[in-house]
This record gives structure tokens, C-alpha cells and sequence, in this order.
């Protein structure tokens, strides 16, 4: 018992000395704990005559409070000490220039299809849209496309429930529009399409912009002025080469593909157009006369071109991109240098 003194100013002194809690709970067992150095003394009291008995575990239980005093003092001071430590690491200058905020931008492929619909209303064209999910009346049978033919199979088209299916090419908004509107009709139709296909250069979902010109004269000599024109805008260049060449789409006759010359090697041949000099854009033609008896057009009064391209491609090009599948991917790195 005449070591109460020394075993409080130890104790004492040992917290003190801690600037870590867990050190300081370690501590806390030497004093305190069921082998601590008041826990032995505690044992001691039963061997002791009983009027001592009491004085001494009075004064032990004296000694236990001051060092759980002593304790408690050194956890507050060691959670303050934490605190401003946390603070000082987490402190706000507020007279520091505030951040500055980053402004977003448009899609590459919106951006194409923005400038696009700019051109073609430039020169008289509206812009019409229609349903994703279509029927097949309006995304084949309407285009003049057989019962037999490749394009309703299972490889190339999405079918839903009930026998609807996702439109291949955005045509059908062509039909629903001769629907409703009488000639002259003069009018594009971008947006999404689907197709069971998927590479660098192919997506299951893709943009395609189709155009349309109904009227009492026009002419596949208006088609390539019109191509042409749009294609040299587009990209910029006055002198771009054009050319079509003879092709079959069954919802128009004649029917031809565009190839333009190529953006990169200016025709001179590279690895983009395969050393041919021309890249392939689109397909157009001169509309069946079977797709204008299907939407009560006068095929014999009325006559009219179509063509169909992919933004994506353009897209593409105008830029230099060289995988389809970076336009889907969210990457911002790739997305931000369109800003």
C-alpha cells in the first residue's frame, strides 16, 4: 500500500507521455486492467486485519479515481488533438479563386447529325421523325421489299413481340410522311436504326439520315446536285469528287451508290479507302413506282428521288475516327476533345 503514491504519479506520467489511443488504452490495462498493478492490490485487501482492511481500499479506490481522471483527461486531449489535426488538413482558403466550371459538349455523332439537318433545311428540306418499333407493312412491305427477301431475315432484323420489329433504316418515316402529305414533298429523316450486326465499323445500333423529293419533275439529274452539293459543304471542300455508281435497292429504280473522293489522300490512295481513292457514303435512286402506289401518290404525275447515308460514317471521316465503337463507349477522354 505505500506504493499508491508512486503507482498514481507513474500512471500519470505514462499518459501523458501517449499521443496514440491505442497506446493509450494499452497503458490504461498496466493500471488498471484484471492483471493491472491496483487490480494486485485490490487482491491484497482480503489478507489484511479488517479495521486496515478498509482504510487501505479507500484509499485504492482514491488512486483508481485520480488515474481514471488522468485517464479520461488524456483521451479528450488525444480526440482534440485529432480533431484539429483533421481540420487543419481539411482547412478551406475561402479567399482562394473558386473552381472553375467546365462546360460540357455536344456528341460527336449529334454534331453531325445538328449540322446535317442545317445544310438540307438550307435548301428547302424539312425534317420529319417517326417510331423506333415499326410495323412491317411500313419498314418493308411499303418499300417494296418481298416476302422472300434477305433483309426480313432473323440475321439482319431485330423482331419483337406480336411481330413488330426495330427499324432497319429510317424509310419507314419516308412512307408515313407521303402518308400524310401531299406533293411536292421535300424532307430528311435522321435517326437511330438497328441491325443484327457488330465490328469496328458496324453497330447494332446505328444513325442513318434518309432524304426524300416528290414533285412533277424531279430528276436523278437533281439527285446528284443535290448529293453532290451536300457532300462538298459537309466536308468543306469545293472540289470534292462525287460519282454513282449503278446499284439494286428494291424501293427505287435506277438505284446507285455514292462514293465520294477520299478526305484523307485527297484520291491519291491511302489505308482509309483502301488505295481506291473513293469512299462509299450512301445509297440513293429514283423511288419505285410501287412505293408511291402504296401511299396513294400518283405515280404517273409524280415521280421523286431517295438516298440514304450514315452519320455515323460521316461522322467518322470529318473527324478521323477509326472504331465505330468509340462513339458508344462514354469515354470521356475520347468525348471531351469535341467540346
Amino acid at each position: 500500500m505505500q506504493n499508491l503514491d508512486q503507482i498514481l504519479t507513474e500512471a500519470q506520467a505514462a499518459f501523458a507521455a501517449i499521443d496514440n489511443p491505442a497506446e493509450l488504452e494499452q497503458a490504461k490495462a498496466r493500471y488498471l486492467g484484471k492483471s493491472g498493478a491496483l487490480t494486485e492490490l485490490l487482491k491484497q485487501l482480503g489478507k489484511m486485519p479488517a479495521d486496515e482492511r478498509r482504510e487501505a481500499g479507500a484509499r485504492i479506490n482514491q488512486v483508481k479515481d485520480s488515474i481514471e481522471a488522468a485517464l479520461n483527461e488524456r483521451r479528450e486531449a488525444l480526440r482534440e488533438l485529432q480533431l484539429q489535426a483533421q481540420l487543419a488538413k481539411e482547412a478551406l482558403d475561402v479567399t482562394l479563386p473558386g473552381r472553375g466550371k467546365h462546360t460540357g459538349g455536344l456528341h460527336p455523332v449529334n454534331l453531325t447529325l445538328h449540322r446535317i439537318e442545317e445544310l438540307f433545311r438550307s435548301v428547302g428540306f424539312a425534317v420529319a421523325e417517326g417510331p423506333e418499333i415499326e410495323t412491317d407493312f411500313y419498314n418493308f412491305t411499303a418499300l417494296n421489299t418481298p416476302e422472300d427477301h434477305p433483309a426480313r431475315s432473323m440475321h439482319d432484323t431485330f423482331y419483337v413481340e406480336g411481330g413488330d420489329l426495330l427499324r432497319t433504316h429510317t424509310s419507314p418515316i419516308q412512307v408515313r410522311y407521303m402518308m400524310t402529305h401531299q406533293p411536292p414533298i421535300k424532307v430528311i429523316a435522321p435517326g437511330r436504326v438497328y441491325r443484327v450486326d457488330s465490328d469496328a465499323t458496324h453497330s447494332p445500333m446505328f444513325h442513318q439520315v434518309e432524304g426524300l423529293w416528290i414533285d412533277e419533275h424531279v430528276s436523278f439529274a437533281d439527285l446528284k446536285g443535290v448529293i453532290a452539293d451536300f457532300l462538298r459543304r459537309f466536308f468543306e471542300q469545293d472540289n470534292l469528287k462525287v460519282r454513282f455508281r449503278p446499284s439494286f435497292f428494291p424501293f427505287t429504280e435506277p438505284s446507285a451508290e455514292i462514293d465520294m473522293g477520299c478526305v484523307f489522300c485527297g484520291g491519291a490512295g491511302c489505308r482509309v479507302c483502301s488505295h481506291t481513292g473513293w469512299l462509299e457514303v450512301g445509297g440513293c435512286g429514283m423511288v419505285h413506282p410501287n412505293v408511291l402506289k402504296h401511299v396513294n401518290i400518283d405515280s404517273q404525275k409524280y415521280q421523286g428521288f431517295a438516298f440514304g447515308m450514315g452519320p455515323d460514317r460521316l461522322t467518322m471521316l470529318r473527324y478521323g475516327v477509326n472504331d465505330l465503337r468509340l462513339f458508344y463507349e462514354n469515354d470521356l477522354r475520347f468525348l471531351k476533345q469535341f467540346n
